[in-house]
């Protein structure tokens, strides 16, 4: 059986290294990223069935969000975002960037499932 790939850029090791844990126990193989640099470039290259990405990182997070919505190939690409709850800012941040779903950090690590299931919801 084919695992259904998901990238997780993140620097911070929580909730980062988290996420990456608990994708591969619901299944996924995981590609982390501590580079926020190569973001669009390697979801041009690996073609993933999501991202998750860390608002809080160093760089151009949300430069690299809009390179990935808009590049045809890449443009369909969920991307979840998420930041520490107390950082509004990066949130709405994520959100103009074109991140499908925003949230804090809280409802990350306690709705992954259901953050999976919406994301990959096709409307």
């Amino acid at each position: 059986m084919v695992q259904p790939l998901a990238i997780v850029c993140y620097e911070r090791l929580m909730p980062g290294s988290q996420l990456v844990n608990r994708l591969q126990d619901l299944g996924y193989r995981v590609l982390a990223l501590s580079n926020p640099a190569l973001l669009a470039a390697t979801a041009r290259r690996e073609l993933p069935l999501l991202a998750f990405v860390d608002l809080d990182a160093r760089g151009d997070i949300c430069g690299e969000i809009e390179r990935i919505k808009a590049d045809s190939s890449t443009a369909h690409l969920p991307v979840v975002a998420f930041a520490p709850d107390n950082r509004p800012e990066l949130l709405d941040a994520g959100q103009k960037a074109g991140a499908n779903l925003v949230v804090g950090e809280t409802n990350l690590g306690d709705h992954l499932e259901q953050l999976l299931e919406q994301a990959l919801r096709v409307d």
